[in-house]
Order: structure tokens, then C-alpha cells, then sequence
């Protein structure tokens, strides 16, 4: 997606979410940073939104994978739709 990441991960129970997803955030952040921005250092951007969305899948792992593999057929289609909607 262009502008938000959907991920189905597992994490172990002695890690808590917060932790996991700051360091999710924080690496990939440096990364892109690294890999794209060259010498320039972006110091007071942020490549994140500050918050994030959190659930538990339970027994319904297959049903949030396939939800996330079929997200962006129906992103297009709702933003598709949203172009007759509007009120210019």
C-alpha cells in the first residue's frame, strides 16, 4: 500500500507490542533513511505516523491473511469509487 503497512507477525510472549513495534519502526526508519536519502541526514522528519493498530488473531490467523492479501483490491476500488462521491 502507499501510504500504510499491514503485517501479520507473531511475537513471543516476553516481548510487549510497544516494544516490538518501536523497533520495527526505528530500524526500518534507519533503513530507508540509509538506503534512499544518501548523505542527507533527515534529523527531525519522522518516516512513521506516531501511533499504530494492534490485534490478536487467535484462531483467526487465515482469515487476517487473507484480508491483508486482498486489501488492496478493495483500497482501489473504495478510492475508485470515492471519485463520483465527492462534492467539489
Amino acid at each position: 500500500m502507499p501510504d500504510h503497512v499491514h503485517m501479520l507477525i507473531s511475537i513471543p510472549p516476553k516481548y510487549s507490542v510497544s516494544h516490538i513495534v518501536g523497533f520495527l519502526k526505528g530500524k526500518t526508519a534507519l533503513y530507508v533513511a540509509n538506503k534512499y536519502a544518501g548523505k542527507r541526514r533527515y534529523k527531525g522528519y519522522h518516516f512513521w505516523a506516531r501511533g499504530y493498530f494492534v490485534s490478536t488473531t487467535g484462531y483467526n490467523e487465515q482469515v487476517v491473511r487473507r484480508y491483508i492479501r486482498n486489501q488492496e483490491k478493495v483500497d482501489k476500488a473504495s478510492d475508485f469509487a470515492d471519485l463520483f462521491n465527492r462534492s467539489y
